[in-house]
């Protein structure tokens, strides 16, 4: 009879409405099982997740959680009016939360946390009066808190966490008296945290981490003394952190991290006995370390790192009975030498004081710490030798102190650390030869010595270290032959030894390192061919072997279809490209130059669409440029210079549009430079220079609006210099010498105002003047203008050029006074103009102030009309004198003998002489010499 209790429509809505609606969508095979029972030949209330009342009259909870349940919660099981839970959890359940639900009057416990629910918490949630338990986190919620959530007197757990909800934190929180549990981490909460909150007398745990919370941490808080976990970490909190905080006396973890807290740290916190984790780090706090584990015996974590944090760890920090465990206080403004205070700390098992301004020796006390584990102290500037005593440390896991200046050698001690994992040295001073007692430790899993000065050979036993991964001994001065037992390291995953003094081969037992992704052994001096047992290294996916010796075929290097980055630069090896390169599909910087590689390149190349930075340059490679490169559309540098390639620069080179450098420079291109360079708009550097280019320079050359440097010169250019240049706003080179350019030095090119390195226009049949613009090249260092057929003045403006340091404008035709600025410039370059003067040419002639003017034709005219018009007159007065003095003479001669004739004839020549010599120094001689042009012969050779 009891049974006949639950009538049929209740069946109906329980089989119809939750079988279509949720059972149904069951995802996954294994989950159908769960509702294999959801029968109507079977007793509802032995359905799996179905709980029915005792006299099984009602249902009264329904269970599903991790069913593996899709779809959406049907509003209809708002008919289960006696329902008392309601447990959906872990399911993929999407769709709002059914504000009909708030018609479950008996509601205790609501569980629809991990699902993908979305839209806003429903305020009629409010109505269930009986809710004891919320749980509807970690869903796609948003939208706010609704105020109505302070009706839940009888709530006990709140967990809203891991959702999407923005808004503030209504203060009608404060109404839940019998609330234990908050949880609102994770979501985009903004505002200041209410002061009721401190009304929640039950509250056990409040965690608002990673919100956006803002303001003053409310002091209301410090009366929850039944608080045992507070997070509030990652959020904008200000101000200082409350004293009220030491009245938690059953406060056990602490978490304020990322967060703009300033002041310094409260001693009142000393007070929380119970207190295990305290987290400060990343915060603003100053002041000195107030905190004291010899008070707080429960504490094991203490994070203060990335704080404002000086002065010196107190005398009383540790006590032989503190239970810390886990010390950080990395980041801070410390100095001095290290803190022997810490030593106390006997049970500390992590300690770090990296990235502080710690100095001196580190103590050989270290050792009394015999529980450490990890040691961080990189990033100061301890010096000294590593003391021995850190062998003792048997339990060392973590050993890292880079970034320091510790000098001397790795004490042999070393190798009694059997527990070492990882080995951090590298941006030291340390010297010597690497021990051999290093090898002992054969848990290390990753070594890094770069950048010391590390000398002496490898050791022979390294392959010892069977579960080394990294291997890092980059930038020191080992020398000798790489190990073979290297090759034992089979686990080996990244292995670095360049920049040093390797020689010989590479040992053939390389083909063991199965695992290899890194191998980079650049710039030593190894030699020999490549073993063709590396084709058998299948994972590596970044090569770099440049500046070596090596030599013979690249092709044992293309076994890894997986590699991204391959560097062979200046070594002698030789043969062809290997086609195989291409299986690599993710490769994206290929960098072979400096060899002697012959063949085409190969078009294959056309699969490698990832490929961005692309170095063939001086090889002896030939043929065309193949059109599969057309479709590596990533490029960004394409630098084949210094080869034997020919043809013509085909059209597709604009379909690059991210190329950012194309050097084809030194081959034996051809044809005209095609107007589709124009369209790629991210360039930076053309150099197309000693090639057999001819035509004219596109214009469209203007749109490279990005340009640094275009360099023309050494081909068959004709025509003029394209205006458009003048768009190219950010060259800082231009060299278009050794062409065949014609017309005028385009004005536009003094809008170039960034050009610095060079302007070279020599070596081409330029005619007209300077442009008076170029005086706007500030930046200039190097002007070239030589040999050319310019002709005019010197603008005035290029004296002002006050950065040029090298200027050629030599074998033109200018004319006039060098600016005086040139005064200093070599002879040589202003040779070949011969109507050049100043210095460092010869004075002008007839300057005035240190400056020659150049008189036009007309001016010339007349005084040369002058010049001759004076000189007749004289010629005439002279010639009417001498008739006159010959008339007397001849009167005198006739009545006067001859002696006394003669004595006249000396007499009038004394005469003539004085007058002559009278007349030179008053006469024409001394003529203005400004209205005299100088005579181009005599000035060219005075």
């Amino acid at each position: 009879m009891l049974k006949k209790g639950i009538s049929r429509m209740s069946r109906l809505i329980l089989l119809f409405y939750l079988i279509l609606n949720i059972v149904f969508p069951v995802k996954s095979a294994e989950n159908s099982s769960v509702l294999s029972s959801w029968s109507s030949a079977t007793d509802i209330c032995r359905w799996n997740g179905l709980t029915c009342s005792d006299d099984q009259a009602h249902v009264i909870a329904l269970n599903l959680s991790g069913s593996g349940l899709s779809g959406s919660i049907p509003p209809e099981l708002s008919q289960l009016t006696s329902l008392q839970t309601l447990d959906l959890s872990s399911n993929d359940l999407t769709g709002s939360i059914p504000s009909e639900l708030g018609q479950l009057q008996h509601l205790q416990e609501v569980l629809l946390y991990s699902n993908s629910l979305s839209g806003g918490i429903p305020n009629e949630i409010g109505f269930l009066h009986k809710l004891d338990v919320l749980r509807i986190g970690d869903n796609l919620l948003s939208g706010k808190i609704p105020k109505s959530i302070g009706n839940l007197t009888q709530l006990s757990v709140l967990g809203i966490a891991y959702c999407q909800l923005n808004g503030i934190i209504p203060s009608e929180i404060g109404k839940l008296k019998k609330l234990v549990s908050l949880d609102l981490q994770q979501n985009a909460l903004v505002g200041s945290i209410p002061k009721e909150i401190g009304e929640c007398s039950e509250l056990q745990k409040f965690a608002a981490s990673n919100n956006m919370l803002a303001g003053e941490i409310p002091p209301s808080i410090g009366n929850l003394q039944s608080l045992q976990i507070l997070n509030l970490a990652n959020n904008t909190l200000s101000g200082s952190i409350p004293s009220e905080f030491g009245g938690l006396q059953n406060l056990k973890y602490l978490n304020l991290l990322g967060n703009r807290l300033s002041g310094e740290i409260p001693m009142e916190l000393n007070q929380l006995s119970q207190l295990g984790t305290l987290d400060l780090s990343g915060n603003k706090l100053s002041g000195s370390v107030k905190i004291l584990s010899s008070q707080l015996m429960s504490l094991e974590v203490l994070v203060l790192s990335d704080n404002v944090l000086s002065g010196s760890i107190p005398g009383n920090f540790c006590s032989n009975s503190s239970s810390l465990k886990i010390l950080s206080l990395s980041r801070n403004d410390f100095s001095g030498k290290f803190p022997l205070e810490l030593l106390k700390c006997r049970s500390l098992q992590q300690l770090d004081l990296s990235d502080s301004n710690f100095q001196g020796d580190l103590p050989s006390e270290i050792d009394q710490l015999g529980d450490l584990t990890d040691l961080y102290l990189n990033n100061n500037s301890f010096g000294g030798n590593l003391p021995p005593q850190i062998g003792n440390l048997s339990n060392l896991e973590f050993l890292s102190l880079y970034g320091n200046e510790i000098t001397g050698e790795i004490p042999a001690e070393i190798g009694k650390l059997s527990k070492l994992s990882v080995i951090y040295l590298y941006d030291n001073r340390m010297s010597g030869s690497i021990p051999n007692g290093l090898t002992n430790c054969t848990r290390l899993t990753y070594v890094d010595f770069f950048g010391n000065h590390f000398s002496g050979l490898i050791p022979d036993s390294i392959g010892r270290l069977e579960n080394l991964v990294l291997l890092q001994l980059r930038q020191n001065e080992l020398s000798g032959e790489i190990p073979p037992s290297l090759g034992y390291c089979r686990k080996l995953q990244m292995l670095t030894l360049a920049d040093n003094k390797l020689s010989g081969p590479l040992p053939s037992t390389f083909r063991f390192l199965s695992e290899l992704s890194l191998l980079t052994l650049y710039n030593n001096s190894l030699e020999g061919p490549l073993p063709e047992s590396m084709f058998l290294l299948k994972n590596l996916k970044i090569i770099n072997l440049s500046k070596n010796r090596l030599s013979g075929s690249i092709y044992p290097l293309t076994g890894s279809t997986s590699l991204s980055a391959l560097d062979l630069t200046n070594n002698n090896f030789s043969g062809p490209i290997p086609p195989r390169l291409a299986l690599s599909k993710d490769l994206t910087r290929l960098r072979l130059a400096r060899n002697s590689l012959n063949g085409s390149i190969p078009s294959e190349f056309s699969q490698v669409t990832e490929l961005i930075f692309l170095d063939l340059s001086s090889n002896n490679l030939s043929g065309e440029l193949v059109s599969g490169l057309s479709k590596c559309t990533k490029l960004e540098h394409l630098l084949l210079k210094s080869n034997q390639l020919s043809g013509e620069i085909p059209s597709w080179i604009g379909t690059l549009k991210g190329l950012g450098e194309l050097d084809l420079s030194s081959n034996n291109f051809n044809g005209t430079i095609p107007k589709e360079l124009g369209d790629c708009s991210n360039l930076l550097k053309l150099s197309l220079h000693t090639n057999k280019f001819s035509g004219q320079i596109p214009p469209e050359i203007g749109n490279l609006s990005s340009l640094n440097v275009l360099n023309l010169q050494g081909n068959n250019l004709s025509g003029l210099i394209p205006t458009e240049v003048q768009q190219c706003q950010k060259l800082f080179e231009l060299r278009l010498s050794e062409n065949s350019l014609t017309g005028h030095i385009p004005v536009e090119l003094g809008e170039l105002t960034e050009l610095q390195v060079i302007l070279d226009l020599s070596s081409n049949n330029l005619s007209g003047e300077i442009p008076q613009s170029l005086g706007n090249l500030m930046k200039l260092e190097r002007l070239n203008l030589s040999n050319n057929h310019l002709q005019g003045q010197i603008p005035p403006s290029l004296g002002k050029l006050s950065s040029l340091d090298s200027l050629n404008i030599s074998y033109n035709l200018l004319q006039g006074q060098l600016p005086s600025s040139f005064s200093l410039l070599p002879l040589s370059a202003f040779l070949g103009n011969k109507r050049l003067c100043g210095p460092p040419l010869a004075r002008c002639l007839g300057s005035s102030r240190g400056r020659g003017k150049w008189l036009s034709k007309a001016e010339v005219d007349a005084i040369i009309f002058a010049i001759v018009f004076t000189t007749s007159v004289i010629c005439l007065v002279i010639i009417y004198i001498m008739l006159r003095i010959w008339s007397t003479w001849r009167k005198v001669a006739v009545s006067n003998n001859e002696g006394i004739g003669n004595e006249i004839k000396e007499q009038d020549q004394e005469k003539w002489l004085g007058y002559g010599n009278e007349k030179r120094k008053g006469g024409y001689w001394k003529m203005n010499p400004k209205n005299m042009p100088p005579s181009p012969d005599k000035q060219l050779f005075t």
